[in-house]
């Protein structure tokens, strides 16, 4: 059975839309949500495959370990500053970091799931009361200091106590 050109313009132009059946969507709204929300599970999984970033909060002082492509060169260049907001939107997440670079304050604002961030390191934790710290902006010298936690023990402090403590045993045992 051919089926000529005049044929399919009659079928698409002359019968009326109505007489073609569409199939009806059975899906509810509820589970096509859900549908969107493990696709969102499902890709921050992959892009944080290998990668564990550390807790962080809004005050705390932050070395964010960047890739940066330079013509046929990548290499990783470390962007230490205060975490001045945090966004949680799944796979949409971000964090800012702002740093004094000789004496101008720079922003910069990462995606949490980028390819180009390498590693996250807490430097330091901060005691703050707010999730934005925006007011940090118009703060300079002392006044924008951050109080300091100090029940927080970085990586580079604990492998410091860890020295001290088996120098400490070497000594006692002879």
């Amino acid at each position: 059975m051919s089926f000529s050109i005049e044929d399919f313009l009659v079928e698409i132009y002359i019968k009326p839309l109505y007489f073609i059946e569409l199939p009806v969507n059975k899906i509810s709204k509820e589970s096509q949500m859900n549908i969107v929300q493990e696709f969102d599970k499902e890709t921050v999984n992959a892009l944080s495959e290998g990668k564990n970033f550390p807790e962080f909060a809004p005050g705390d002082t932050v070395r964010v370990h960047v890739k940066i492509k330079e013509g046929n060169n990548e290499r990783i260049q470390a962007y230490e500053g205060v975490c001045i907001a945090r966004s949680q939107r799944s796979i949409g997440s971000s964090f800012t970091v702002r740093k004094i670079s000789y004496g101008t304050g720079v922003e910069r604002v990462f995606p949490l799931y980028s390819p180009l961030i390498d590693k996250v390191e807490v430097i330091k934790r901060g005691i703050v009361r707010q999730s934005k710290l925006y007011y940090m902006r118009q703060l300079s010298g002392k006044s924008a200091r951050i109080k300091e936690k100090l029940d927080f023990v970085s990586k580079k402090n604990q492998n410091k106590d860890a020295k001290k403590t088996s120098d400490s045993e070497k000594a006692q045992d002879s």
